[in-house]
C-alpha cells in the first residue's frame, strides 16, 4: 500500500520508529569505528595501506553472522533472559561488549602492538555483529511489511547519526586531544600533520562511552508483540535442525528457482560502495586533506546530505514500491564512484570533495533505505533473526572480501583507476535488478512476499 506523506510522517513518529532511530546509532556506532574512522587512525600511524585494508577483513565477522544466528534466536541467556526477555537480553550482552571492546582498542598502541589491536577490532566487530542480528529481528518483528521501509529509515537515520559522530567527532577529538597538530619546516606549504598516540587512544576511550545510547535504549524499550515463540529442543540434533536448518530451507522453499536470483542480488548489490569505501579515509590523507578537513566535509556536511538520503528514501519506498527504488539506487551508487575518480585527478580540492562527498552520501542513503526494506520483505517473522543475518552476511561476504585487497589495488593501478573500476563492479548488480524488475510481479504473486506481515 502506497502511504501519504502525512502518513509517512505518521508512522515515523510512532514509538517503535524512535526507538529504531536509537538503536540504528548504537549499530552504526562501532561499525565505522571499525573501518572509516579506524583506517584514519592507522594512516596517521604511519600504517601501510595494505595492512591497513587487509584489517578490513574483521568484517568478514558481519558476512559470517548467520553462523551463530540460531543460537542468539533460540538459546536464552541466563539472568538476562529473566530479567529484559529475549531480544533485549542479547541486544544488552552484545551492547557491552562493544562498551569494553572500544575502551580495549583506547588502550593500544597500533605501531608495536598491532596483533593486539587486531585482537580488540575482532571482538569488537563479533560483538556489532550479534548487535545488528538482535537488531533486525527487533525491527522486522516490531512492524509490519508496509511499514518496514519506514522503520529503515529510522533506523537508517540513527545509523548515519552515528557516522557523523565517528567520521566528524573523532578526527576533530583527536586534533582537540593533540597538543600538537601541525609541524611546520619553514613555510607553511610544508606543514605536516603530528600524529599524536595519546589522542587518538582518548578520543577511541571517549568514542567508547557513547555505547551507553544503546545500552539505555535497552533498557527503555519493550520486547516485540509478535515474536515467534522459542522451542524446546530434545536434542542438539534437533535443534541444529529446527533453528538452523529449517530457517535457510524455508526460504528456498519459498523462492524457488528464483531463489539463486534473489540471493544474487543480495550479494552483490553493495559491491560497488564497499570496495571504494575502504579506501577512502587512506585517499583523503594522500590527497593532502587534513583530519579537520576530512571531519568537516565528509562529517557534518557528508552525513546531512545521507540523512537526507535515508528520509528520501524510505519515503520513495513507501511511495512508490521497493523494486523500483532499489535499481535506482544501485545505478547511484555506483555512478557516484566515478566522480572520485575525477576528483583523484585535480587533486586537493575542498569544493570538489564536498561535492563528490554530497553526491555520494545522497545516493547511499536512498539506496541503502531501499536495501534494508528488500531484505525486510524476504524474511519470514518465524526466523526473522536467522533468515535476516543469511541476507546481511551475504550481503557483506564478496563485497569485504574484494575490500580486503584494496590497498593492493591503488598501490598497483593509482587511485583513479581504483575508482573507475569500483563504478563498473556495479555493471552486474544492475543486470540481476533487471531482470529481476521483469520477473517480480510474478515472483511476489507466486511467492507471497507479504507473508511475513504480523
Amino acid at each position: 500500500m502506497h502511504k501519504s506523506l502525512y502518513e509517512t510522517l505518521r508512522i515515523a513518529m510512532q514509538p517503535t520508529s524512535l526507538a529504531m532511530l536509537f538503536l540504528g546509532f548504537s549499530a552504526g556506532l562501532p561499525y565505522i569505528l571499525i573501518f572509516s574512522t579506524l583506517s584514519l587512525w592507522l594512516t596517521r600511524a604511519g600504517v601501510n595501506v595494505s595492512d591497513i585494508t587487509m584489517l578490513y577483513w574483521v568484517g568478514l565477522l558481519f558476512a559470517t553472522k548467520f553462523a551463530w544466528a540460531p543460537l542468539v534466536d533460540q538459546v536464552k541467556l541466563p539472568i538476562l533472559f529473566k530479567l529484559l526477555g529475549r531480544r533485549r537480553s542479547w541486544m544488552m550482552l552484545s551492547q557491552t561488549g562493544i562498551l569494553a571492546s572500544l575502551a580495549g582498542m583506547g588502550l593500544q598502541n597500533p605501531q608495536n602492538g598491532l596483533f593486539a589491536f587486531a585482537c580488540c577490532a575482532i571482538v569488537l566487530a563479533f560483538c556489532a555483529a550479534t548487535q545488528d542480528i538482535v537488531i533486525d529481528a527487533y525491527r522486522i518483528e516490531s512492524a509490519p511489511k508496509d511499514d518496514q521501509g519506514i522503520l529503515a529509515a529510522t533506523y537508517m537515520g540513527g545509523y548515519r547519526t552515528a557516522m557523523l559522530l565517528c567520521r566528524w567527532g573523532a578526527p576533530v577529538l583527536a586534533t582537540v586531544f593533540n597538543p600538537y597538530t601541525t609541524s611546520c619546516s619553514g613555510n607553511e606549504s610544508t606543514c605536516e600533520q603530528v600524529y599524536h598516540l595519546a589522542a587518538w587512544q582518548q578520543t577511541y576511550c571517549t568514542m567508547a562511552a557513547f555505547a551507553l545510547v544503546g545500552i539505555i535504549t535497552c533498557l527503555l524499550i519493550k520486547e516485540p508483540q509478535h515474536v515467534a515463540p522459542l522451542k524446546s529442543y530434545a536434542s542438539i540434533a534437533v535443534f541444529f535442525s529446527r533453528a538452523v536448518v529449517q530457517p535457510f530451507s524455508e526460504f528456498f522453499k519459498r523462492f524457488g528457482r528464483q531463489s539463486a536470483l534473489l540471493l544474487g542480488i543480495i550479494a552483490i548489490y553493495r559491491i560497488s560502495d564497499i570496495v571504494m569505501g575502504v579506501i577512502a579515509n587512506p585517499f583523503y590523507v594522500e590527497m593532502g586533506f587534513s583530519d579537520v578537513e576530512i571531519a568537516n566535509i565528509t562529517g557534518a556536511f557528508g552525513m546531512a546530505t545521507t540523512l537526507l538520503g535515508a528520509a528520501l528514501g524510505g519515503f520513495l519506498v513507501s511511495r512508490f514500491g521497493i523494486t523500483l527504488i532499489l535499481f535506482i539506487g544501485a545505478i547511484l551508487a555506483s555512478a557516484t564512484n566515478v566522480l572520485f575518480a575525477v576528483l583523484a585527478e585535480s587533486g586537493h580540492n575542498i569544493m570538489g570533495l564536498a561535492m563528490v562527498i554530497v553526491a555520494d552520501n545522497l545516493s547511499a542513503g536512498i539506496a541503502t533505505a531501499a536495501f534494508i526494506a528488500f531484505l525486510s520483505s524476504l524474511t519470514n517473522i518465524a526466523f526473522s533473526a536467522t533468515q535476516y543475518a543469511l541476507f546481511s552476511s551475504l550481503m557483506g561476504l564478496l563485497p569485504k572480501t574484494v575490500a580486503g585487497y584494496s590497498g593492493a589495488l591503488v598501490e598497483q593501478w593509482g587511485y583513479t583507476t581504483f575508482f573507475v573500476f569500483t563504478a563498473l563492479l556495479g555493471i552486474p548488480t544492475l543486470a540481476l535488478l533487471f531482470f529481476y524488475l521483469k520477473k517480480q510481479p510474478n515472483i511476489e504473486k507466486r511467492y507471497n512476499l507479504s507473508q511475513n506481515q504480523h
